[in-house]
């Protein structure tokens, strides 16, 4: 299993947020920078030749995304705690809609 841990008290509004995942998991520099493009480049984690991230989990596992400072962080940032939760959920959809596996697990303390 792979964990990628998140210190949320890195994002303040959506520039962070983008700044902060970026960089945790190596999107490519064409990278859009919204949540549609988070999307994107969080569907494949199980596919290193896909190129949009440099962390990836073995085919047929999760990657967990390791969010610390929960509690603050939906209190700071409603909107943006908000969008990890739905998008990781969105990732996974995507994924079972096209019959793969969720590739995605979000794991917080309130």
């Amino acid at each position: 299993m792979t964990i990628v841990k998140i210190d949320a008290l890195g994002i303040s509004d959506w520039e962070t947020f983008h700044d902060v995942f970026s960089a945790a998991f190596g999107f490519p520099e064409f990278y859009g920078r919204n949540m549609d493009a988070w999307i994107d480049c969080m569907t494949n984690l199980d596919d290193p030749t896909d190129g949009m991230t440099k962390v990836h989990c073995e085919p047929g596992s999760v990657l967990v995304l390791q969010l610390e400072h929960a509690k603050e962080f939906a209190q700071r940032c409603p909107e943006q705690y908000a969008a990890v939760v739905e998008c990781t959920a969105s990732v996974n959809w995507r994924r079972i809609e096209t019959g793969e596996a969720p590739v995605l697990v979000l794991a917080f303390h309130m």
